[in-house]
C-alpha cells in the first residue's frame, strides 16, 4: 500500500480524504463498478473511509480485522448499506475482537469466525476462510 511497509511516503494518503481518493482512483484505473472490497489487516486505513464516504459504490464489504475500526462512531457505521461479511480468526486476540466489537454497527452485517486461525485467517484456515467468502459472494446480487 502506498505509503506504507517498504513504499516511500505518499503524501496524497497522508490525510483520510487522501486515502479515500487514492483508492478510487485505484478502482476506477481498474474499471472497477461495484467490486466487492476485501480488507485485511492495514487496509482498513483504506478501506474503512471509503466504505463510509462512497459505500454505495461497492457491491460489498469484507473487512478482515482491519485497523482503524475504533475511529469511527456506531453512528457513522449505522449509516452504511453496503453488505458485510466481518471475517476474523478466533486466535486474533486483539484486532480480530476489536473490529468485531466495532463493525457490529453495520446494518445487516453477517460474521464468520475462522476456528483456528489468527490475525491472518486467510493464511492460516485458506479453505475454511474461502468457504465463507464464498458463501458471502453467492449472497450478493
Amino acid at each position: 500500500m502506498s505509503g506504507y511497509g517498504d513504499s516511500p511516503p505518499a503524501e496524497m494518503v497522508a490525510t483520510v480524504q487522501g486515502r479515500v481518493s487514492f483508492l478510487d482512483h485505484v478502482l476506477q484505473a481498474l474499471g472497477m463498478w461495484r467490486p466487492v472490497l476485501i480488507s485485511p489487516s492495514m487496509s482498513g486505513r483504506f478501506a474503512l473511509p471509503f466504505l463510509l464516504a462512497q459505500g454505495e459504490r461497492l457491491a460489498g464489504f469484507v473487512p478482515i480485522a482491519p485497523v482503524g475500526t475504533k475511529d469511527y462512531t456506531a453512528e457513522q457505521y449505522q449509516r452504511v448499506q453496503t453488505p458485510t461479511l466481518i471475517l476474523y480468526g478466533d486466535r486474533d486476540t486483539s484486532l480480530g475482537h476489536q473490529a468485531l466489537q466495532n463493525l457490529q454497527h453495520l446494518p445487516g452485517h453477517q460474521v464468520a469466525m475462522v476456528p483456528g486461525a489468527g490475525h491472518a485467517c486467510y493464511l492460516d484456515k485458506p479453505e475454511d476462510f474461502h468457504r465463507a467468502l464464498l458463501g458471502f459472494l453467492r449472497q450478493l446480487k
